[in-house]
């Protein structure tokens, strides 16, 4: 069985020590490269290119998100699993976003800590319970978008809240259709369907309520 090729990113040196001593007990994990910084990461993943890399969020320069962007681009086949402290939520969505496949607390045990890298490799999302619910968080405080807000309030489909958005802006059925790349005979269609949903059949009054219920 091949071992897993590990690179660590961060810019604090003795956690990178720790790190790699934690690692190196387990046979079926090979540290491969250590890098200070996201310039750094991205000149070891070119030279030898690893199956996880564990990446710190807050560096100078090139940040962890950016770089795990960076890496994902290039070389989707790599896990990047970012490691953070409880105080890093701001960073959490954008990381996932940007192709990470979880979280490692930096105060992780060290059985924990070779489960993660093991589970990364195999494609598992890794999100301990504490940022979980710092994700939950954050989508809760979210505002909800206008074609959020028509799909949750009157049951519109994805296209017909886009729709039911521009219909309330005044646009008319062959300038959704323009805008959407669809026929008129299409757009006609969901506007009915729109209708239906509000339990209304004019246009003004459409646009009226639809309005409310976005502002």
């Amino acid at each position: 069985m091949d071992q897993i090729k590990v690179l660590l990113v961060d810019d604090q040196l003795i956690l990178l020590d720790g790190l790699k001593a934690i690692l190196e007990t387990d046979k079926e994990i090979s540290v491969t490269g250590i890098a200070a910084n996201g310039e750094d990461a991205i000149s070891a993943v070119r030279q030898n290119i690893p199956d996880v890399v564990l990446m710190d969020i807050r560096m100078p320069g090139i940040n962890g998100v950016e770089c795990t962007r960076l890496i994902k681009e290039s070389w989707p086949q790599i896990e990047v699993l970012m490691l953070t402290t409880f105080n890093d939520e701001e960073y959490i969505l954008d990381a996932l976003k940007n192709g990470a496949c979880g979280y490692l607390l930096k105060d992780i045990n060290g059985e924990k800590l070779l489960q993660a890298v093991k589970d990364a490799k195999k494609g598992d999302t890794i999100l301990p319970s504490k940022i979980a619910v710092k994700i939950a968080g954050c989508i809760k405080e979210k505002p909800l978008s206008r074609e959020e807000r028509l799909k949750e309030t009157l049951g519109l489909s994805e296209r017909e809240a886009e729709m039911a958005v521009m219909l309330s802006q005044g646009f008319n059925n062959k300038q959704i259709a323009s805008a959407l790349f669809i026929s008129e005979g299409t757009v006609k269609n969901y506007i009915s369907s729109i209708y239906r949903k509000l339990g209304i059949e004019d246009r003004t009054m459409a646009a009226l309520k639809i309005t409310k219920i976005i502002e």
